[in-house]
């Protein structure tokens, strides 16, 4: 059930945060591999890309890709607090009565690697069909894809099942990353907020505090592997279904360093600020919150 309530809060708040979603995708995916000043910049900022693809696109263009955008949600998220939840009710990350922040880390990370393996085709084609528009403002790639179902009928017909999973490698590295400290840091500070009874016992304001934090740590720690994951997923592939651009991850790292420098790893930084927050917030409090009523409805049927 906790795999039910971890994908289920993960798809509530991905409805709200998708808009945000598609701009951090278009902002990553601009200039690509090009120094600064020698591309044409279609998005001058978050802001500036919302009022661009609704002028351009329309306004349901800001939300390209929401299908299989909750798909994803649903599966990685799912499993990634339910594996999170499992390894937390069996005692592993507390030491000594007390939440060990390492010990946090580390199921954090091996939840959320799980968790990206599993979603990565969906993440996959959020992230083509969220870099398709118009010609006028398209950056990246343009696969063109008709809906989730024709894309992965596509891939499949052309390139075979595990073409689903290219890229599924720095997805995993970049969910390992910002999962470890996001949950690490979540469960710190509610068991910090709980101990010092800061709130109203139950009070949703504790969570809202902690995934606050948790939010914060997961843009610091994910946006360089945030933009390899969607250079790697949206690059075209050839008729073996090799990537026209980058062979891998470290590839794309290589390539990223060489022709953008450091800051081309944190391109639509601001963006992904506005949409991990948020996200990362009202994932956990729907989160805690679906818990507390699971919780709720056990002890009235004991009762």
């Amino acid at each position: 059930m906790e795999f039910v309530i971890g994908g289920a809060a993960a798809c509530c708040a991905g409805i709200f945060t998708n808009p945000l979603e598609v701009v951090k995708t278009r902002l990553q995916l601009q200039g690509e591999l090009q120094s600064r000043g020698v591309y044409t910049v279609h998005y001058k900022n978050a802001f500036h890309a919302f009022y661009v693809i609704a002028k351009a696109d329309g306004i349901l263009a800001l939300q390209n890709g929401l299908v299989p955008a909750l798909w994803y949600q649903l599966f990685m998220n799912g499993v990634r607090l339910g594996t999170f939840d499992y390894i937390q009710k069996s005692g592993f990350i507390h030491s000594g009565g007390e939440v060990s922040f390492p010990r946090s880390i580390i199921a954090g990370a091996a939840a959320g690697c799980i968790g990206a393996l599993i979603g990565s085709p969906f993440y996959m084609v959020k992230t083509q069909i969220q870099a398709q528009s118009s010609s006028n403002i398209a950056v990246g790639f343009q696969h063109k894809h008709q809906g989730m179902s024709k894309a992965f009928r596509s891939v499949l017909k052309h390139h075979g099942p595990l073409a689903l999973w290219r890229g599924a490698s720095a997805a995993m590295a970049r969910v390992t990353c910002g999962s470890s400290a996001q949950l690490a840091t979540f469960s710190k500070t509610k068991d910090f907020i709980d101990n010092f009874h800061i709130f109203k016992p139950n009070s949703w304001l504790s969570a809202l505090l902690a995934s606050t934090l948790g939010g914060f740590a997961v843009v610091v720690c994910m946006t360089p592997l945030d933009v390899v994951s969607t250079r790697l997923y949206n690059q075209g592939v050839d008729s073996k279904g090799r990537g026209l651009i980058y062979s891998g991850l470290f590839d794309c790292i290589r390539k990223i360093t060489a022709s953008e420098g450091f800051f081309g790893f944190y391109k639509g930084s601001t963006a992904s600020l506005l949409r991990t927050g948020p996200h990362t917030v009202l994932s956990l409090m729907f989160w805690s919150e679906f818990r507390k009523l699971y919780s709720s409805h056990l002890a009235v049927e004991k009762s």
